[in-house]
């Protein structure tokens, strides 16, 4: 089952998966099980995996009258796994989430009450309605996180790491500036964003049960890594603020 221009899908969800065996059967299942009205496109993005995700992910991708899927490989790497997504994806708009569904669906139910729609939705863990449970560490990387964005890229955005539902033509025409292998790929995505004058909303979510808050370990390199990444990306400013050469315009 494909859509073709005509009947360009409503929504693309892009789902970046890796060692995800246990608990991908299940999300492609909960997705189908919601997506019950309208056309959707759900891609799968395999991504250097060591255990049975890739064989999981086709014996369960089975269209419906409303979904229909699409299973794909990148190199390892998140950002590398969104930018393959993205870049098979038609949808008027893409949701960015992972393969366990962090929020279950409360960034798709928030999204349907705003009128008109904004460039981007975040999934946000910084809103203050949303209810994350933090370990005090991981709760200090994502307050330093966020702090190093303010300070270096003048981002007002609270929470540029959740998920994203984005305006399709645009991320589609911009997908190529957006070259971060990991996980600064949607703080790209956001900054380009904001360097351009879009709408932006961050909306509350809870975390779900089963999304094991625990401990992070975090390496110096990891923040030395984080801090040059940003540095990169302020370097990269006029780039970011320059429209595509086609698609949408901000407002």
């Amino acid at each position: 089952m494909t859509f073709d221009q005509a009947g360009q899908p409503d929504l693309s969800v892009v789902i970046p998966v890796y060692n995800g065996e246990r608990i991908l059967a299940a999300t492609m299942a909960r997705l189908t099980g919601y997506l019950t009205s309208g056309t959707s496109e759900i891609i799968i993005v395999e991504n250097g995996s060591t255990d049975k995700t890739l064989e999981v992910a086709r014996q369960h991708a089975v269209d419906t009258p409303n979904v229909t899927f699409h299973v794909l490989q990148s190199q390892k790497g998140m950002g590398n796994a969104l930018r393959t997504g993205i870049e098979a994806s038609s949808g008027r708009r893409v949701l960015l989430t992972a393969d366990d569904l962090p929020f279950g669906t409360d960034d798709l139910d928030e999204d349907k009450k705003l009128d008109p729609k904004p460039h981007i939705v975040i999934g946000s863990k910084a809103h203050k309605d949303s209810n994350i449970q933090r370990s005090p560490l991981r709760g200090l990387t994502t307050f330093g996180f966020k702090t190093l964005r303010q300070i270096i890229l003048a981002s007002r955005v609270g929470d540029s790491q959740g998920t994203l539902i984005v305006d399709g033509d645009w991320l589609r025409s911009m997908v190529e500036r957006f070259d971060d292998p990991g996980f600064l790929f949607s703080t790209q995505v956001v900054y380009a964003a904001e360097k351009q004058g879009y709408s932006i909303v961050e909306v509350p979510v809870t975390l779900a049960p089963d999304d094991d808050p625990g401990e992070t370990t975090i390496r110096t390199a990891d923040v030395v890594k984080m801090f040059k990444g940003l540095l990169a990306m302020r370097r990269r400013r006029r780039e970011f603020a320059a429209a595509p050469s086609t698609g949408t315009h901000a407002s």
